[in-house]
This record gives C-alpha cells, structure tokens and sequence, in this order.
C-alpha cells in the first residue's frame, strides 16, 4: 500500500482583476508525516518564479472545507456552495486561492483512508525522528 497521496488540484488565484486567473496546484499528503498536508504551487505559476511549498495541518484543511479556521500563516473557509478559500500569509505579502471544495474532500477521502482521523499518533516513529534531529544537532 503506497504512503503517500498526490491529487493535482484546480486553483484560482483572487487578485484586484475581476476575472480570476487559473493556477495548478498539487496536494500531498505522506503516512510518515500524518499530520500534515502540503500545497504546492509550479514555479510558472508563482511570482517568484520558483516552486513554491505550504506545510499546513491536515486537521485545518479538515474543518476549513465546514467552517473558519487558522489564524496564523494558513487560513481555511468556506466560500458559496462549492468553493474553499485558502489564505497562504507570509512577510512578503498575502495569496488567496479559491478550490474545488470537492476536489478537497476527495483529497481528504483519501488521506482518512491512508490515515484515519485520531489515529496520526499511531504512524509516527519518535525514535527515528528524534534520531534525525540528534544526527542535524551534530
């Protein structure tokens, strides 16, 4: 059984335009770090011109996709019948994109059936990963 799961998503960027343009975007999700998601942006689509990678909790894209939440770096809601807002907040400034929000059930779906919700604890190794953190102190 594979670790880990890749769901190409359909994002629109929101910005001053009226017309939003449209970005890919990949979400990841790996058994060995259940507690987390990764979005991810290709290098043509950002303004740097470099991929650009979120790590947020899956627990906030979980109850993002039903309500408000986040209050740091990554914010989730809810946005008319069949769109997500995520909100990605860094120094150099603020992007809003708009997703499918059954597009990101079907990629939680997953991820629930790879990992059950309350059940991350049981695929973490400690040992590894404190060996890990001793190997990166050297």
């Amino acid at each position: 059984m594979s670790t880990v799961i890749e769901q190409a998503v359909e994002a629109r960027l929101v910005a001053a335009a009226p017309r939003m343009q449209t970005i890919p975007a990949t979400l990841h999700y790996d058994r060995r770090d259940p507690f987390a998601v990764r979005m991810s942006f290709p290098a043509p689509a950002t303004l740097e011109g470099v991929e650009v990678c979120w790590t947020f909790a899956r627990e906030l894209l979980t109850q993002g996709v039903e309500h408000a939440t986040g209050d740091g770096d990554v914010r989730v809601r809810p946005y008319g019948f069949d769109r997500t807002v995520v909100e990605f907040h860094a120094p150099e400034g603020t992007a809003i994109v708009h997703v499918r929000t059954g597009e990101l059930r079907r990629f939680l779906h997953g991820t629930t059936a790879l990992v059950p919700l309350g059940q991350e604890h049981r695929h973490v190794d400690l040992d590894e990963d404190l060996a890990a953190l001793m190997r990166d102190a050297c």
